[in-house]
């Protein structure tokens, strides 16, 4: 099931595509693509430079590892170097915002190759990192800064930058900026950078909220979308092992990473504290591991990713601080040690393999306390996922305040579609809301919100208010997992 060796995941073409200079980039910006070995566009490249060289806002959809970057960045570069005036001191001429410190380092580095034998000025400003020397690299002014929202918006409290100036504004990842709860952040911002910009948006999925964002931000956008929203790479196997627990998660991750010794391992871990116990387990037992999560400094992010990217270490174990952001073809297996409690990061997650037209696999570990994650997962991306091992269990439990299903059991194509099993019921509070009162499992009525903390063993917030029940708030406890 899972192959070894780098045969199989040697890099090979998939597109025969469009030139760069078929799209209306310069002979000098095609050049540079041409020294750096760009020769043809992807999809979402051929489809949104013309768009966003016209001068068009724009909402692209695609897939991680399709090359968004050089979609945005290219075209927004030509039109820079078309106006050909310099930033005024602490002052910008575009804005990138994105989600996590990985990513903006990520988009940085690519803007700066593009860049190259040009006059143009790429700046990166993110937390973990001396807002001091970042204040003094904003002094001259910057052609385009790379930023997170946060960061951002405390370099502005201290006037060391104005957004007056921008005339383009890139939302990458918006959907992961959404999740992590940057809205107000980006509302804020938007506010700051002028009325009369070029604003691009670019996500993998397309939540409500997004549509949303999108009608406040963008005017008459055009819509380029080169894969469904929720869709995983087309080239990534995947996998899934039911267990009775995480010490059987624990003995099957060591088993297929001895089986795979050439190969670079993603493994994702719900928590940052979960994410170091295993690190250092994997590290016990003679694994090369480390880890990227939260809780790491920006120096010791960058030296795990480094020593990664160069094959050093051949195990990164990472929180989902690292899912956005990471950008190394050569990972062969991203491993879901923990299901992520929101479907969209399982896509996300397994979007680090696979990249460049290079195969993939992706496996995953499921307890009976995780089945209705899985299924959520399943919903979202229209398939049913291979079963590696075990059985999933009789009954799906969705959760406190929701309802059991029952489970398929037996083993499952990957290419089922998810409209071929039973319609899964609400789970949740959905679930309470939809039952407009009725009896809780067992004959006791409902509780009033009130009574709830009482019968809880101490379970509220101290404030007179119950824990969040049902289905898991986005935004709480990952935000603090970003820069």
């Amino acid at each position: 099931m899972v192959r070894s060796g780098q045969s199989r995941l040697a890099p090979r073409k998939v597109f025969d595509l469009t030139t760069f200079h078929d799209l209306g980039l310069s002979k000098t910006i095609v050049a540079t693509l041409s020294a750096l070995g760009f020769e043809k566009a992807t999809p979402i490249q051929e489809k949104a430079i013309p768009l966003v060289l016209e001068g068009s806002d724009l909402i692209g959809l695609a897939q991680t590892g399709t090359g968004k970057t050089a979609a945005f960045g290219l075209p927004m570069i030509e039109k820079l170097l078309e106006e050909a005036r310099r930033p005024d001191p602490r002052n910008i001429r575009a804005l990138i915002l994105a989600p996590t410190r990985e990513l903006v380092n990520q988009i940085a580095d690519n803007l700066r190759d593009f860049v190259k034998k040009t006059p143009l000025r790429v700046v990166t400003v993110v937390g973990g990192a001396s807002i001091n020397k970042q204040s003094e690299m904003l002094n001259r002014g910057t052609d385009i800064l790379v930023a997170t929202p946060g960061r951002l918006l405390d370099l502005v409290a201290r006037k060391a930058v104005t957004l007056t100036q921008a005339r383009y504004l890139v939302l990458d990842e918006a959907d992961q900026m959404l999740d992590l709860g940057f809205i107000h952040d980006l509302r804020k911002i938007s506010k700051m950078v002028p009325k009369n910009r070029q604003t691009l948006l670019f996500s993998a999925t397309m939540p409500k909220l997004i549509s949303e964002l999108a009608g406040e931000y963008l005017v008459n956008p055009k819509k380029v979308e080169v894969t469904p929203p929720g869709k995983a790479a087309d080239k990534v196997e995947q996998y899934v092992h039911h267990v009775p627990g995480k010490d059987q998660k624990a003995q099957i991750l060591r088993k297929t990473l001895s089986e795979n010794p050439d190969g670079l391992s993603l493994v994702f871990s719900r928590t940052k504290h979960g994410a170091e116990k295993l690190m250092k387990h994997l590290d016990h037992i003679g694994f090369k591991a480390a880890s990227i999560h939260g809780n790491k400094s920006q120096g010791q992010r960058e030296r795990a990713l480094k020593a990664f990217r160069d094959g050093e270490i051949r195990v990164l174990v990472a929180t989902d601080v690292a899912a956005r952001g990471i950008d190394i073809p050569g990972v062969t297996h991203v491993y879901n040690y923990d299901l992520p409690e929101v479907p969209d990061a399982y896509v996300h997650r397994i979007g680090r393999t696979a990249r460049n037209g290079r195969d993939g696999i992706a496996i995953a570990f499921c307890t009976p306390d995780e089945a209705h994650l899985l299924r959520d997962i399943e919903k979202l991306m229209g398939i049913q996922i291979t079963v590696a091992s075990g059985e999933p269990p009789a009954v799906v439990t969705a959760g406190p305040g929701g309802k059991s299903r029952k489970g398929r059991g037996g083993q499952r194509s990957g290419n089922s579609r998810a409209a071929q099993r039973p319609q899964r019921q609400p789970f949740g509070d959905g679930a309470q809301a939809e039952a407009g009162g009725a009896k809780r499992p067992g004959g006791r009525p409902p509780q009033k919100q009130g009574e709830r903390q009482n019968r809880n063993h101490g379970g509220g917030n101290g404030q007179g208010r119950p824990q969040h029940r049902g289905k898991p708030r986005r935004a709480e406890g990952q935000r603090r997992e970003q820069a």
